[in-house]
């Protein structure tokens, strides 16, 4: 089974993160049962047959060039006048036969079990993900050889995929940069072929070429991580520094040098005064997780309460909430929000946070309070988009 239940698990968990994130590339091969994965040949078909995706959310590629939408799709309108492109579907086997590779974007965005996978893997790395779905046939590559502004997870569903690695040519390449990484020269730094139920981890900014050159069409899933680099850490700490009256006053451009260099001094002891906080990156990874609104749902049919049904199924929509607790309340920061509770409910948000369905039964079993009293807390993170209804109950 393609398990991505627990990638903490699969990946190695905190060893992982320490010795190999960031740094190098890794495999970690199929214990070799594949009867069920986040994504299915069928899955793929229902979503094309059913989504009206366009360039560049659904695309072609061939030899890093996109394929024209109209030689495999047909553009239609409704009486109202709305246009979309619809697949033909001989056209669209044609031009893949022809070695083009089949790519939809933020496919997490419409398929449940990718967006729970992702969400898991959003747990573990304390990041944003977003999952791309690639489908090839042939030994011809579908983007040339190439790199990746931020870290990849890729998941071999179906066939074998040949990566070739070629490592770094300029150290942490960024999407908004001073310079273009120079290709790679010379033989690649590992050439391997992902068979279903593989995993490979790639770091940012490592260039690699991919090729569907097994004789078997080839499927597979790449979880892209949001970066957090220096510059991110240094947009929050500006906004730190605004609580301050340094940042916030105009910069003396029309002053003499004497004024020009007291504001100067003032601004680098407000910096180094932040910076020499022994818990500033904590704070500013607290910050993001907490601040991130996560994958907000709807909770239809209920608009205001969460109904007291022991059947209620609810959920956290927010994978990298965070809890603190005294010896009073608890506080659940997530969404972008704070949300305090008195202690009796602090087991129910632990159970919360590990960002499994549940049910108010559940949680109440695990915090002694009534099902009333569940659904009053749920009703308050739902209020705040942090949490939703996402089955049970009626």
């Amino acid at each position: 089974m393609i398990d991505t239940s627990s990638w903490a698990q699969r990946l190695g968990g905190d060893t992982f993160l320490a010795q190999t994130c960031f740094r190098a590339h890794q495999v970690f091969r199929s214990a070799g049962n594949t009867n069920a994965s986040p994504l299915s040949w069928d899955d793929l078909n229902e979503i094309i047959a059913t989504h009206r995706l366009e360039p560049p959310r659904m695309r072609l590629s061939r030899r890093g060039e996109a394929v024209p939408v109209g030689s495999y799709s047909s553009l239609r309108t409704n009486r109202r006048g709305t246009a979309w492109y619809q697949p033909e579907p001989a056209e669209f086997h044609a031009r893949l036969a022809e070695g083009a590779s089949l790519v939809i974007d933020a496919i997490d965005q419409i398929h449940a079990s990718v967006r729970e996978s992702a969400e898991e893997l959003e747990r573990f790395f304390r990041t944003p993900v977003q999952v791309n779905a690639y489908a090839s046939w042939t030994a011809e590559e579908g983007f040339g050889t190439h790199w990746d502004d931020h870290d990849v997870v890729v998941l071999q569903i179906e066939g074998a995929k040949r990566w070739r690695i070629y490592g770094l040519t300029r150290p942490a390449p960024a999407w908004r940069d001073v310079e273009t990484p120079e290709a790679p020269t010379g033989a690649p730094l590992a050439d391997i072929v992902l068979a279903p139920g593989d995993v490979l981890y790639l770091p940012r900014g490592w260039w690699h070429s991919v090729s569907a050159d097994q004789g078997t069409a080839s499927l597979h899933l790449t979880f892209g991580l949001a970066t957090q680099t220096g510059a991110e850490f240094l947009a929050w700490a500006v906004d730190e520094l605004r609580a301050g009256s340094t940042v916030r006053r105009d910069v003396p451009r029309h002053g003499d040098h004497k004024e020009r260099a007291a504001y100067l001094e003032a601004v680098r002891q407000d910096v180094l005064a932040l910076l020499e906080q022994p818990d500033v990156l904590d704070r500013w990874a607290r910050a993001i997780d907490s601040t991130h609104p996560g994958r907000p749902r709807l909770s239809l049919p209920y608009l205001s309460t969460v109904p007291a049904d022991p059947r209620t199924t609810v959920k956290l929509t927010t994978p990298r909430a965070h809890l603190d607790q005294n010896d009073q309340v608890v506080t659940l920061a997530c969404a972008g929000k704070e949300f305090t509770f008195a202690l009796p409910a602090a087991p129910l948000l632990h159970l919360l946070v590990e960002g499994r369905p549940v049910t108010l039964a559940t949680l109440a079993q695990h915090s002694a309070l009534s099902i009333a009293q569940v659904a009053e807390v749920m009703t308050a993170l739902t209020a705040g988009q942090a949490a939703a209804v996402v089955g049970g109950g009626q």
